[in-house]
């Protein structure tokens, strides 16, 4: 690498990450030159994983509630102590980025451009068979040209994750994407859908339920028109290097079940009764996490509520149509919080 050729620092936060850690620090080890881990109170060994690797620089982030701009400030701080010039990454640990990232031409995407720039790429979900994709609703900032002086602006959830200054120059780049893995184990994205409605609920208490069903079921409305054959060499450039991403490791737990029974006991189970997280049995984690009082934690919905649930699920593949949309509305006035 000469001097003045850019480093390219990934960044990424984890919490709980141990069954998928390897495959996206063997794949982004292929082309990052730093690799920043910011650990948020792991259970397993994802920190003792990311220390495997000679490229990663681990920081623990301390911080008790979720909060993606205060974890992503911390990554681009860290990454920022590197001397030289840079291009800041931003790719999760359930991400990897398609191979063509490895290529010449896939490189030199980025070292052709100025600082201050901004790569926008495409977000692909694979599905569980791991045969097919569907395209994420929106292109995401994978990386950016530092400048130095650009500051990271975001929200608490469902933000920017990497710096992307309003004026800046954006390159789209078409031929790199970013493979989210995160559909590839159904459960544990459930379980992390049921956390995300209750923090929802928490911190935007008047958003309607409706509304905050259809964004976190959006999956269950993916028509057969949407879906895309994943191309052979997406997984076959890895495999050459003997790296298997088509794997999938599954958890037996999922910590965000029991950090939504910690907002049951916080909050009572009647104030999260208008979401959509019924579809298990808390009592049954409560006992398996050896909660006291397991049966405070049963279901608190009326009838009517259960009816609404069992709708929004039959109609979230056709909730685009014009009378769903009409009774939808119609719903948030009955159903408001």
């Amino acid at each position: 690498m000469s001097l003045n050729q850019p480093r390219f620092v990934c960044t990424t936060p984890i919490r709980n990450e141990a069954k998928i850690l390897d495959r996206f620090l063997e794949c982004t080890s292929l082309w990052a030159d730093n690799i920043i881990i910011s650990d948020q109170y792991s259970e397993d060994n994802s920190k003792e994983i990311a220390g495997r690797y000679p490229k990663v620089t681990l920081v623990e982030n301390f911080e008790q509630e979720y909060n993606e701009k205060q974890v992503r400030q911390i990554l681009i701080d860290e990454a920022r102590k590197i001397n030289g010039p840079k291009i800041i990454f931003a790719v999760d640990a359930d991400e990897v980025l398609s191979p063509e990232i490895l290529s010449k031409d896939g490189i030199n995407i980025f070292l052709s451009e100025r600082p201050g720039t901004v790569f926008m790429a495409n977000f692909v979900n694979i599905c569980p068979d791991m045969n097919h994709y569907w395209n994420g609703p929106l292109r995401l900032p994978v990386a950016f040209y530092d400048d130095g002086i650009s500051q990271f602006k975001a929200n608490k959830i469902h933000t920017f994750r990497n710096i992307c200054p309003e004026n800046a120059h954006k390159v789209d780049i078409d031929n790199i994407r970013i493979m989210h893995f995160q559909f590839t184990d159904w459960e544990r994205m459930e379980s992390k859908h049921r956390w995300y409605q209750c923090w929802e609920r928490i911190n935007n208490p008047k958003k309607s339920a409706i509304e905050i069903y259809r964004g976190y079921h959006h999956m269950y409305s993916i028509s057969q028109d949407e879906m895309h054959d994943i191309p052979d060499f997406w997984f076959e450039e890895y495999k050459k290097m003997g790296i298997n991403i088509d794997v999938i490791n599954k958890d037996s737990e999922y910590y965000w079940d029991k950090t939504v029974l910690d907002y049951f006991n916080t909050y009572g189970t009647e104030f999260f009764k208008k979401e959509a997280i019924w579809d298990i049995n808390w009592v049954e984690k409560a006992n398996y996490y050896k909660y006291k009082n397991p049966e405070k934690f049963r279901d608190p919905r009326n009838k009517f509520q259960r009816f609404i649930h069992e709708w929004l699920k039959k109609m979230q593949a056709d909730y685009n149509k014009l009378s769903v949309r009409i009774v939808s509305k119609l719903l948030k006035l009955l159903f408001k919080q």
